[in-house]
């Protein structure tokens, strides 16, 4: 060979060779991508569970397996969804088991009725599944016991849907909170201002043909159906949701809990509210003002304070958002509006800084795969911070229900003294149901 003839021989074999490791670091790449794709169920795809599937259904890394509902309708539109995002047919079906029975699936969302997070999340988690389970995590403060146990238990991660703890905006101001800017803070408040609508009166009466209803009720006592349960009406009905303190009321808590830097049950909760604007079925209070105690540790007589209150008839800002938290330090305050943004006051109210953003919630799915994929080692918002907020839920409707102050044990998880108030810590479950967790 020639030296002319031996260079192009050279050149064509270099060429070749780096197409080959071209194309062997792709398929290297999309190998490592298939390692990394996560098998996830959806459980209830309707209102925030249509928008965890709109995004899921999205993302490269994720293979939607699962969707399920007892409403035949709603499950169809979410199959339905899965297809026109990915092109690929997950399995739609009503019964929860068959996704906790799969063993390809490493995670499910759980976007049910509130009386659903708990039972099917500790099914979830004996099953094997990491789990996503919208807020309030638990319906009872004895279930979320269970159910942290449960996580320790199985070593599965469980996220809390309380998207602010992942949003930049929020994350910004509550480290400038912890960061001392504005002094040491005793005091939160968080509150919930809207205007809600009358869910009208009704009597029992046949649910449509497309929902399974006894499905729909699982460990919850039987109950019939009423014209104003479903859908999403349930959350003002007591053997089923929190009322709208559990609803976007427990967003503003959580926030309120992280910044206050507590990390127990308060030890004394007294709560004054009921129904002063609405003449209808809701159960709840549409009216509700809470106030937590929490002793500081090791300094006798010092207490931190966390107050709540809720008016879901009037629309109206106060420290100019409608819902919020605010962080009271001896030298400013930082006033927080859920999913818009926050304003830090110094001395003399001077403004010192502020930022605008809105709820992230691809970042908080994100940091539940993260964890998953160890990628991250902590979750945004795990099930004690979950337990937190949620006790501040129950407990604050106990004593709106009890209309008394409660004594309460952190570390026991008991209402002192009070038997009536006591027995609001837990639920009775339908008898001898597959869902109703054991020791509950």
């Amino acid at each position: 060979m020639n030296a002319s003839g031996r260079r192009d021989f050279l050149k064509t074999a270099a060429v070749g060779t780096i197409g080959l490791s071209v194309a062997a670091q792709a398929a290297s790449a999309e190998e490592a991508g298939k390692d990394e794709r996560l098998v996830v169920g959806l459980i209830g795809p309707g209102g925030m569970g249509s928008n965890h599937l709109g995004l899921l259904a999205k993302r490269s890394d994720v293979e939607v397996a699962y969707v399920c509902d007892v409403d035949q309708n709603r499950l169809e539109a979410a199959a339905k969804k899965v297809v026109e995002g990915t092109s690929k047919a997950a399995k739609a079906v009503k019964d929860m088991r068959k996704v906790f029975d799969d063993p390809r699936v490493d995670a499910v969302f759980i976007a049910t009725p509130d009386h659903w997070h708990a039972p099917a999340a500790i099914l979830a988690l004996d099953a094997g599944k990491h789990v996503y389970v919208e807020k309030p995590c638990c319906h009872n403060i004895r279930e979320g016991r269970l159910m942290a146990d449960t996580v320790k238990r199985s070593g599965k991660l469980l996220q809390v849907g309380t998207q602010s703890r992942s949003t930049a905006c929020v994350r910004e101001g509550i480290e400038r909170v912890k960061a001392g800017e504005i002094g040491e803070v005793l005091v939160a408040k968080a509150w919930n201002s809207q205007r809600r609508r009358s869910i009208g009166k009704t009597s029992p009466s046949e649910p449509p043909p497309e929902l399974d209803f006894d499905l729909w009720l699982g460990p919850a006592p039987l109950a019939a159906y009423r014209a104003n349960l479903l859908p999403g009406v349930w959350r003002w009905w007591y053997e089923f949701g929190c009322g709208d303190i559990g609803n976007d009321g427990v967003h503003d808590i959580d926030v309120a809990l992280w910044g206050l830097g507590v990390e127990t049950h308060p030890s004394t909760v007294a709560c004054l509210g009921g129904k002063y604007f609405f003449d209808d079925d809701q159960q709840f209070p549409d009216t509700q003002y809470a106030v937590c105690e929490y002793p500081l540790e090791g300094q006798l007589g010092r207490k931190k304070q966390l107050i709540f209150e809720q008016r879901i008839w009037s629309p109206y800002v106060q420290g100019g958002y409608e819902n919020g938290a605010a962080f009271y330090g001896e030298n400013g305050v930082l006033i927080m509006g859920h999913t818009v943004g926050w304003k830090l006051y110094g001395p003399r109210n001077k403004l010192l800084a502020e930022q605008k953003g809105g709820a992230d919630l691809p970042a908080h799915h994100q940091n539940f795969f993260d964890c998953i994929r160890g990628k991250q080692q902590k979750l945004a918002a795990d099930v004690h911070v979950g337990l937190r907020a949620a006790g501040i839920v129950h407990l604050a409707n106990i004593a709106a229900r009890t209309g008394r102050a409660l004594d309460f044990d952190p570390l026991a998880e008991q209402v002192v003294g009070d038997e009536d108030a006591n027995r609001l810590v837990r639920r009775v479950y339908r008898e001898n149901h597959w869902a109703a967790p054991r020791g509950a």
